[in-house]
């Protein structure tokens, strides 16, 4: 039997109705939570998958949460350098930045990048503010150390008050990972590093990092093979036993060492899931992968 076109309605707003409820727990146990995402990866060059990324945002400051957005940039810096003529390197999976492509990356990822998720946060009913780690000495830059990649940098410290002071009058920060030393050197440093200084200074609910992978996976060839949940010392032994290689390496150390300085609970999910944030935060199984200290309890 055919469902009327009124009928459908009612079912499509009474599931929407349902959805909303369900998410009720999880929005008064959050409420008033800060929640540090990293953004990058598909969810910034799809523009379909940013629309929603921006969504979940701002749906998250509605709804009472504190969310501070820490992005990269990497396709980006890696378009321009290529219409200035300079090609990019890297050494041992990191930019290699020296004085030339330094200047490119502050451009991209301060006055571009930016100032454009701040836009869309904007127009999407939010109240953004953009930032990098140079402003009101948010981060403190010092070098990454190994030789031969240039102004790549590591935190050396990181000063809350301003971020304090946004979140507290309803702003999202929208943080590039730009920093600077004491003697104000631009430096270039990863998101995901950045994204756990901050949440662990601010004293996060969540660190959420959005990538192109489910989450961690026992079989990295094999998506099914997702670990839902994992504690600290079960992610050192992942690493251990290389069953976490590669590029997941920096993210899994990145959690562990933002779970180790106080922050709740840190997670590794796939941006390329439309409104995997919501799905994240808001359900009971979640999308990716759950870090937590050793001693959590819900």
């Amino acid at each position: 039997m055919m469902v009327s076109e009124t009928e459908y309605i009612r079912q499509d707003a009474a599931s929407r109705v349902q959805v909303l409820s369900e998410a009720l727990p999880y929005i008064q146990q959050f409420t008033g939570r800060t929640i540090v995402v990293k953004y990058g990866g598909a969810a910034m060059k799809d523009s379909n998958l940013k629309d929603k990324v921006i969504r979940d945002i701002v749906f998250l400051s509605c709804v009472g949460l504190r969310p501070i957005v820490v992005h990269g940039g990497g396709p980006e810096i890696n378009s321009w350098l290529d219409k200035l003529g300079i090609e990019p390197q890297f050494k041992n999976g990191l930019r290699v930045t020296d004085a030339p492509t330094m200047d490119v990356v502050e451009m991209v990822l301060v006055g571009r990048v930016n100032k454009e998720i701040v836009a869309l946060i904007n127009q999407a009913g939010g109240s953004a503010v953009g930032l990098c780690g140079i402003d009101g000495n948010l981060i403190t830059a010092r070098p990454q150390g190994e030789e031969g990649i240039g102004f790549v940098g590591e935190v050396s410290g990181v000063d809350i008050k301003i971020l304090e002071t946004l979140v507290n009058n309803g702003y999202i920060p929208v943080v590039s990972s730009v920093a600077a030393d004491e003697s104000g050197q631009s430096y270039n440093i990863n998101a995901d590093t950045v994204a756990g200084e901050i949440a662990a200074a601010i004293g996060a609910e969540k660190l959420i990092l959005l990538t192109d992978t489910r989450g961690i996976l026992k079989d990295y060839k094999d998506p099914s093979t997702l670990i839902p949940r994992v504690d600290i010392q079960q992610a050192r032994e992942l690493i251990t036993t290389g069953i976490v290689s590669g590029g997941m390496i920096p993210k899994v150390n990145c959690c562990v060492r933002s779970l180790a300085q106080g922050v709740r609970a840190a997670h590794i999910v796939d941006g390329r899931i439309p409104h995997a944030l919501l799905l994240e935060i808001f359900t009971d199984i979640g999308i990716g992968t759950m870090l937590v200290g050793s001693q959590f309890t819900l």
